[in-house]
Parts: C-alpha cells; structure tokens; sequence
C-alpha cells in the first residue's frame, strides 16, 4: 500500500490531495491570490482529518516541482521537504504541466491520436510556460517559456487540433483561438488530484529526490519589480 500526500501551489490554486495506490482519497483545494503561506499547513491538516489518516501513516509526499510561481512553489516545495525529514520518507517530483495534462486527459472525452494538449502557466504579460503532449501525455515539446503570438504553434496547427488549457491559456483567448484547430478551454482550475497517477509511477519506480538538495524548476530566474516613485 502506498499512501501519498499531494501538494500543488504551483499557481493561484492551494491544493493538496492524498491518494491510496494511485486512487484519490481526499482533496482540499482554494484558489485565490497569495493565500499558500497562510494555508497550506491548515488544508493538509484538514485533508487528514477527513480521510482518518495520521502523518505516520504517510508513505511519501509529492509535490508539484513546477515551472510556475516563484513564491507559490518555494511554499510548497519547502512544505513537503519539511515533512520529508519529519517523517524520514521519500520525496516525489511532478513537473506541473505534465501534471496538468494528466488531469485532463482523465477528464477528457475520446479524442484523436492526432489530437494534442497544451497546459499553460501565466508567466505574466504575453508569457506562459507551457509544453506540448500528446494523447498519451508524453511530451511533444519541451517545457518552455514562451511569448504567444500570431504564429505561436503554428509548426503544429497544420497537422493537429491542440487543446489549450490553465490560466496562461485564458489570457491568450483572442490569439491562440483564431487559429481554427485551437480549442481554449477556459473551465479548467489546476489541482493536486492531477499528481495521483504520476506520483504513484514515480512511486513504483523508487523514482525520489534528494530531500536536502532538491529545488523547485523556476525555468526563469525571479526578478523582483521595481517599486514607483512617489
């Protein structure tokens, strides 16, 4: 039995699940602005309550390692070593998008092998991390950060229908949606249920991280804003 707990604060969504051999148990979930810090303890401790599990019943704690949020990923990832050490269990690596095309395949009508699916992370202004996967969620294309334009994808739009989805995809609408073979899904919340399966492979697999020196994929370093004159 492997029973995993699940944390995603990759994005505006605080979400932590636990799962039992790849099925979910429990889920809690906000999304709002800069709520993780405050919380992330006080959801998974809730989330254990409502399942009937203690700490020491964990087997392992997966997180999702990004890209994303700067400050969000440093909460989570910081949580779930945390705990690590705690408990002295291993720690899983998801990478965020691979997560989020995960989902939503799972929740995904029948498609065409030819269809592909593109998570998208709001990387601020006309920027998103994003990656390309297939209808057997392996990647098509790297993870990247990516400037959408009028010809983004368009190596892809001539042979593939690509669904577009996450909150990167939502503020590029207008563009991505005139092309004919894009499908921008706008009702689509990332979520720490989206980690079950690939946390329970990785599971399987022994595929764990050095706790003391594992670090969030930022993909781009963190720049801090200037702040305006009076």
């Amino acid at each position: 039995m492997a029973l995993i707990l699940q944390i995603e604060t990759a994005t505006q969504t605080c979400s932590v699940a636990l799962a039992e051999d790849g099925k979910l148990l429990q889920l809690v979930e906000k999304t709002e602005r800069n709520i993780h810090a405050a919380v992330i303890t006080l959801f998974i401790e809730e989330l254990m309550l409502k399942a009937g599990k203690k700490f020491s019943d964990l087997d392992a704690v997966a997180v999702s390692m990004g890209p994303g949020s700067y400050t969000g990923l440093r909460i989570g990832v910081s949580t779930a070593k945390g705990i690590c050490y705690a408990l002295d269990i291993p720690l899983i690596a998801v990478n965020t998008l691979e997560a989020m095309s995960s989902g939503f395949l799972n929740h995904c009508f029948s498609v065409n092998q030819q269809t592909l699916f593109c998570p998208m992370i709001d990387a601020k202004r006309m920027e998103v991390y994003c990656a390309v996967f297939n209808h057997q969620n392996l990647s098509v294309s790297a993870t990247e950060a990516k400037i959408i334009e009028d010809q983004a994808f368009a190596d892809l739009f001539d042979q593939h229908l690509i669904y577009f989805f996450g909150d990167g995809a939502a503020k590029c609408a207008d563009i991505l949606g005139a092309n004919l073979n894009a499908r921008v899904m706008d009702d689509f919340e990332n979520s720490a249920a989206h980690l079950t399966q690939l946390a329970y492979d990785k599971y399987l697999e022994n595929s764990f991280e050095d706790v003391a020196y594992f670090e969030p994929y930022y993909l781009k370093d963190f720049i801090v804003g200037k702040k305006k004159e009076a």
